[in-house]
């Protein structure tokens, strides 16, 4: 049987994480400043409480917004990071590492993957800008990452599907040793033909914009924020289950 393909909803707080599983979501990538940054890691306080809820919380790994070249005070932490997020409760990690030519950091990607100490790697959309795409895939597989999450290297997912669907048939003829995870400004109606090209999974952060009511000053920013859209998700699942 071919297995059904997961919805990964990106959040932010733990009403986010409460909402997508409601929703029917199979998991969620947590980060932090999503909208302004493209996403950092979490408050370990924040891993906890999310990882009591229940479904499985995979931790976005990146200490600063900028590029995916690290020297080894950076790579450090995100070790650090990841140990950390582990112990915590959460089920996997979701990190990325490039050199100054555009490969995936191997040396970096296996000390990440060494202290998750068994639990799921993702490899982020650092993979969007890698020099090739195809080779990078083996590599990520043979140092034991389960799943990449990319745009088919287009700014929208859903304008990367001629790189979805080549990365997807590569990783099925490698028998599947790594998984395929669209992600990139879907949209939910754009699920559908996005799981056309073969990937395991698609991820979209399904946000709206609030407003605090509460009173806002120039230290906290403009009273505006993100919150994880309930029918959003709804749909984008129903959308992945059809």
């Amino acid at each position: 049987m071919v297995p059904q393909p997961a919805v990964e909803i990106a959040v932010q707080d733990v009403a986010g994480v409460c909402i997508a599983q409601a929703a029917g979501a199979d998991r969620v990538e947590l980060c932090v400043a999503l909208g302004e940054t493209g996403g950092l890691t979490p408050p370990i306080g924040l891993v906890e409480a999310a990882a009591a809820i229940g479904i499985p919380v995979h931790a976005l790994i990146r200490t600063r917004p900028g590029g995916f070249t690290y020297d080894a005070a950076e790579l450090d932490v995100l070790v650090r990071d990841v140990r950390a997020v582990v112990r915590t409760g959460a089920a996997g990690v979701v990190v990325g590492a490039l050199t100054t030519c555009g490969d995936v950091d191997v040396d970096a990607i296996a000390a990440l993957v060494a202290a998750a100490d068994g639990a799921t790697v993702t490899f982020h959309r650092a993979f969007d800008v890698v020099a090739n795409p195809l080779v990078a895939l083996d590599q990520l597989a043979e140092l034991g990452v389960t799943r990449v999450l990319t745009s088919g290297g287009a700014a929208r997912a859903i304008d990367g599907r001629v790189g979805l669907k080549a990365a997807a048939a590569h990783a099925a003829a490698t028998r599947g040793r790594v998984q395929i995870m669209a992600g990139g400004r879907i949209r939910t109606q754009h699920v559908g033909a996005l799981l056309v090209t073969g990937v395991d999974a698609v991820h979209l952060s399904a946000r709206r914009a609030a407003v605090d009511p509460g009173p806002a000053g120039p230290g906290g920013g403009t009273g505006n924020y993100d919150v994880t859209d309930a029918a959003m998700v709804r749909a984008a699942v129903k959308a992945a289950r059809a």
